[in-house]
């Protein structure tokens, strides 16, 4: 493959690196390899080994997306000892063009090219494919992007929604509510959203109901829950995915997300069966006067793995992604 052929995306975690090639203008990644940021020195060490394993020596056009705010020229990862400055890796490779969008941006920009076969329906009627798109899912944190059309195409929303303020709804939720404001200070919504935040929730719980907190992760929580039939762990995941559905219901409210919500991250797809088993569709559906707008609005779990990089594809191809 020659220069103009191929371009590299790669999709930039706290934990592993995600490098692909895309034909030129297409979205589709070959030559797929997920390789440990721990193994590198930095981004650059990484992109060389990767084009070498790949068997192409250079490339004209990047776009990586990176779990890290993009302000500036200069980028650090926020979970890895990673950083680089875009302008800087532009001149060394001598790329003609180098975006870096952050990882939920291509995640949502990524759900365009997203198989059928690789999406859950939850619940929802037809929507409006029109219309904007939600894209939203816990994972290290509580990502929160959209899609908004536009004439010939789609702008991705960079947004900072999984720090909204977390809103109790009974007297256990504010209790939950006390128990991490003693914690943390102010309780956003990603301080339960996330999978730290299950861990947190159900050790509120336990104090609350004045029994162990036998679990110390949020995997063990989850496999308790889906699997050994643990009464506090399946209380305490029902209890999130309720949350989950009303924060997905709110921000769809905002955006005017008729085009769908689309559940992306690490987490949710693990317990899929269980979160169609959940009080998600109740919390997402639970809107007064709306609830018939809601009702309309088709939600679904996205499966695919590589979603980050078909969005960092899309956005090298997106005049309006920067």
């Amino acid at each position: 493959m020659s220069l103009p052929d191929v371009a590299l995306v790669g999709d930039i975690g706290g934990t592993n690196a995600r490098f692909a090639l895309v034909s030129a203008g297409g979205v589709q990644p070959q030559a797929i390899e997920i390789l440990p940021c721990v193994g590198y020195a930095n981004l650059d060490d990484a992109v060389v080994d990767y084009l070498e394993r790949s068997g192409v020596g250079a490339v004209a056009n990047v776009c990586l997306a990176v779990a890290s705010p993009v302000r500036g020229a200069e980028v650090r990862m926020t979970n890895n000892h990673w950083h680089f400055d875009i302008n800087e890796m532009r001149d060394r490779f001598g790329w003609q063009a180098f975006k870096v969008v952050n990882d939920f941006t291509a995640m949502a920009l990524g759900v365009l090219h997203v198989g059928a076969d690789k999406l859950i329906h939850v619940c929802g009627g037809g929507g409006n494919p029109a219309r904007p798109k939600l894209v939203i899912g816990p994972g290290t944190g509580l990502g929160v992007s959209g899609l908004v059309p536009i004439h010939n195409g789609w702008v991705p929303l960079v947004t900072e929604g999984g720090h909204v303020d977390f809103a109790p709804t009974d007297d256990i939720e504010s209790a939950i509510l006390t128990i991490l404001r003693q914690r943390f200070g102010r309780v956003s919504v990603e301080r339960i959203l996330c999978g730290q935040g299950l861990l947190d929730l159900y050790q509120a719980h336990a104090e609350i109901q004045g029994v162990a907190a036998a679990l110390d992760t949020p995997e063990k929580i989850t496999a308790a829950a889906t699997g050994q039939g643990d009464p506090l762990a399946r209380q305490v995941l029902g209890h999130f995915c309720g949350i989950l559905g009303r924060v997905a219901g709110n921000a769809a409210l905002t955006l005017g997300s008729l085009g769908g919500v689309y559940l992306c991250g690490g987490i949710v797809p693990r317990f899929a069966d269980f979160l169609l088993d959940s009080p998600f569709q109740a919390g997402f559906e639970d809107k007064g006067r709306m609830r018939p707008l809601m009702e309309s609005t088709p939600v679904h779990i996205v499966t695919e793995p590589y979603t980050g990089l078909l969005g960092a594809a899309e956005a090298l191809n997106n005049p309006e992604v920067a």
